[in-house]
């Protein structure tokens, strides 16, 4: 059942109040038409319950702009949207100059992490994911029973003559009334050779979700990347107001399996009485990378499952986590992001 306005209601009983659910909630379809975004397709939805949420559909499918009742969940770079034809794929310039942050920012297949040379190739920051444009884009909206649900696909491919010759069909759906997004994966190796991938989902909270107030909820063993970490990891979970210089601080953790074999993290804050979470499935994303950048200006938390490590492909090999599809084969990757949007909820989800 939908619940909206603080009632639970059938199909039936809905539809009596509006002929068209487009009017309560729904998935549409535009294109930016300005500066350097000029042509970037977007899939705007509308749950209802008040979150609303941009699919970037020439980004990789990223998830721009995000918000619950006019409160913004995602982080927001100074980049903004941009159309990817301005992508140069390069070291480390070209993935930070079109980072546009958003909720969530896909990273992959070819690389995540650091720049690196791996087996005499040259992978840049990250890997390509995010400047990506979907092809065969799908659309729409379906009761399933008293549930309506909305949702959009579309694919990417990796391909070179030879070389590796991946595609990525990625599905994000949401429920009419739902505080929550879900993005199903699958990863197909439409080639005829063994081939080695990395994926990570780059979610990204920023104020006033984030700010001093607000605490780290996960379940897992952590450790630091680096020094610059090290130094932090008793205050992993905490935050602090914005500083001039903030090295980057980055933890490693394992989470611990829930009864579905998901884990999950919450950022919440108490004070304003709102969080959100991101949940995945272990078999495919046993790591959740933690980005914590404190700086002015670069306010933002990044929770991050990923397939492996967050130092480039080369370092996945050598340590032997690096994984790899056989031809014909497919990945499936479940993810979901979703908005505690009261106090009520917070608690709840707290207690488990």
């Amino acid at each position: 059942m939908a619940t909206l306005y603080g009632k639970a209601w059938t199909r039936g009983e809905l539809l009596q109040y509006a002929s068209d659910v487009s009017q309560l909630g729904g998935v549409r379809l535009l294109a930016l038409d300005d500066g350097c975004a000029r042509g970037l397709r977007v899939a705007q939805f509308r749950t209802g319950s008040g979150l609303a949420f941009d699919v970037l559909l020439d980004r990789g499918m990223d998830i721009g702009m995000a918000e619950h009742n006019g409160r913004p969940v995602g982080w927001r770079s100074a980049v903004g949207e941009r159309h990817p034809m301005y992508y140069q794929a390069k070291g480390l310039s070209g993935f930070l100059r079109a980072f546009h942050g958003g909720l969530m920012v896909g990273c992959g297949l070819d690389n995540v992490g650091a720049v690196n040379v791996d087996e005499g190739v040259e992978l840049p920051l990250h890997g390509d994911l995010s400047n990506t444009p979907a092809s065969g884009v799908s659309y729409g909206g379906e009761w399933l029973g008293d549930e309506y649900l909305m949702w959009v696909q579309g694919q990417m491919r990796w391909a070179s003559v030879f070389g590796t010759n991946l595609v990525l069909t990625r599905r994000i759906s949401a429920t009419l009334g739902g505080n929550a997004l879900a993005i199903a994966d699958t990863i197909e190796n439409q080639g005829h050779g063994r081939a080695p991938y990395q994926i990570l989902y780059h979610c990204n909270f920023g104020y006033p979700l984030l700010s001093p107030e607000s605490e780290l909820w996960v379940d897992s063993a952590v450790r630091p990347r680096d020094e610059d970490a090290k130094k932090g990891l008793r205050e992993y979970n905490r935050f602090q107001a914005p500083v001039e210089r903030y090295p980057e601080q980055v933890f490693i953790h394992q989470p611990q399996p829930d009864a579905d074999g998901y884990g999950w993290a919450a950022l919440a804050n108490r004070a304003l009485g709102y969080g959100a979470y991101v949940r995945f499935r272990l078999a495919e994303l046993p790591n959740l990378i933690q980005w914590k950048m404190m700086e002015r200006g670069t306010y933002v938390l990044g929770l991050e499952p990923t397939s492996g490590g967050v130092e480039g492909r080369a370092k996945d090999r050598e340590r032997g986590i690096l994984r790899y599809i056989e031809p014909g084969e497919r990945v499936e990757l479940r993810v979901e992001i979703g908005v505690l949007p009261d106090r009520e909820s917070l608690e709840g989800y707290r207690k488990g």
